[in-house]
This record gives structure tokens, C-alpha cells and sequence, in this order.
């Protein structure tokens, strides 16, 4: 029993360091979102990090509609870096969960 424990410490600990790992490569995986007419692009990392922002110059002449250009493409973004953020971490916690009875809520 206790070397099952010991056993389990030591994959759990295996798991964290690949999470840990999978963090860091997320941060290298970039994001691209543009508006419909291409006039705002975004880019950030699958962590949700914003790496750049391009505005077309008719966007500077409207406070409002670059605003709401800002909103709607940053927030398509970040949703699709979530997507991408919690599918790889999921799959690394899931591959590094112990196999304990009636603790499959990762299967």
C-alpha cells in the first residue's frame, strides 16, 4: 500500500512538470483573429497572452467603432486561445491522473 502511494506521489509530480512544460510551449503558440473586414487583427498566445494588434488607420478616425472592433475581435480570440489552453492541459492531466477507483472524471 504504501509503496502504491509513493507510486502515485511520483506521477503526480511526473504530471506537474509536464503541465508546467505544456504552459511554457503554450506561450509559443500564437493566435490570429481578424474583424470580418480585415480593417483589426489580433494576436496572442494559447495562454491568453496579447502579442499584437494591428489597426487599419479608417478604424482611428472612430473612437466607437474601434472600440467595439476591439471588443469583438479580442474577445473571438481569447475564446478560441481558452479552447486551445484547456484542451492541451487537459490532456496532460488526464494522461498523468493515478488510476484510483471511482476517480474517473477525466476519462
Amino acid at each position: 500500500m504504501f509503496g502504491d502511494i509513493m507510486n502515485m506521489m511520483g506521477k503526480l509530480k511526473e504530471t506537474q512538470k509536464k503541465v508546467e512544460a505544456t504552459k511554457k510551449r503554450l506561450d509559443t503558440v500564437l493566435i490570429d483573429e481578424s474583424s470580418n473586414d480585415s480593417k483589426l487583427k489580433v494576436t496572442l498566445t494559447a495562454n491568453r497572452t496579447i502579442k499584437s494588434i494591428e489597426i487599419d488607420n479608417e478604424l482611428l478616425e472612430d473612437k466607437e467603432q474601434l472600440e467595439d472592433y476591439l471588443v469583438i475581435t479580442l474577445n473571438k480570440a481569447i475564446e478560441k486561445a481558452t479552447q486551445i489552453n484547456e484542451t492541451e492541459l487537459a490532456a496532460v492531466a488526464k494522461d498523468g491522473m493515478p488510476n484510483i477507483p471511482g476517480m474517473d472524471m477525466f476519462k
